[in-house]
């Protein structure tokens, strides 16, 4: 099936309407032919419904979870479920607040489970119930670089809010935890770039099948 012709009065990666004849299959929107489709989706679901899409994203999802500590209404929430997206984690938590910052995840929340717990204790229980182990991201003592750290595969990560780190009860809660290696004057980086490293490393290992780094 041929590309359809790029409108250049759409967004840089929207295309316009369908052209020629349109396609029957029922994941197709009939709006999105008729109109374009300016989501920023990836090639393979332009037209598609969005409950189509997430449909599909759920036969595909990897078994690592991603969990974010809200007390603070972080911005960088956003950001973290937009990664989560990408890299297509089975499922977001947000830990604390209900409500959080939509804007950084660019609509990605549509295709993304999300759920909610309202604290530590509760998400706990989740985890344990799902047999997931919870790896906290932080670099406080007793961590371990996640340069060199087996990460299961059935796992939850745990982030903090930008600045302050992880809770104290969230650290108790964590089964283990794991840094990200840093070689300048900084003390820790951007919240929504760790949980985009971990993710990736999580990938590196389990999708890719390149073992952790040694031990140097």
């Amino acid at each position: 099936m041929e590309e359809p012709e790029r409108h250049p009065e759409l967004s840089t990666h929207g295309v316009g309407p369908w052209e020629g004849p349109w396609p029957e299959e029922s994941h197709y929107d009939r709006e999105l032919l008729e109109k374009g489709d300016s989501r920023n989706v990836a090639d393979h679901y332009r037209y598609w419904t969005m409950d189509a899409i997430v449909a599909d994203l759920d036969t595909k999802r990897h078994s690592f979870h991603v969990a974010i500590e809200n007390w603070q209404h972080d911005l960088n929430i956003g950001s973290i479920v937009r990664t989560a997206n990408a890299f297509l984690a089975a499922e977001v938590h947000i830990v604390g607040r209900k409500r959080w910052n939509r804007r950084g995840a660019m609509v990605t929340d549509r295709y993304q489970h999300v759920r909610h717990h309202p604290d530590i204790e509760s998400f706990v229980t989740f985890a344990r119930g799902e047999g997931l182990p919870v790896i906290g991201v932080d670099n406080v003592p007793g961590s371990t670089p996640v340069e060199t750290t087996a990460l299961p595969k059935d796992s939850v990560f745990l982030f903090g809010q930008e600045g302050p780190g992880l809770s104290p009860e969230a650290l108790d809660a964590a089964d283990a935890v794991v840094e990200i290696t840093q070689f300048g004057s900084t003390r820790s980086i951007n919240a929504s770039a760790a949980a985009a490293i971990v993710m990736h490393q999580w990938v590196l290992q389990h999708h890719f099948g390149a073992p952790p780094a040694p031990e140097k």
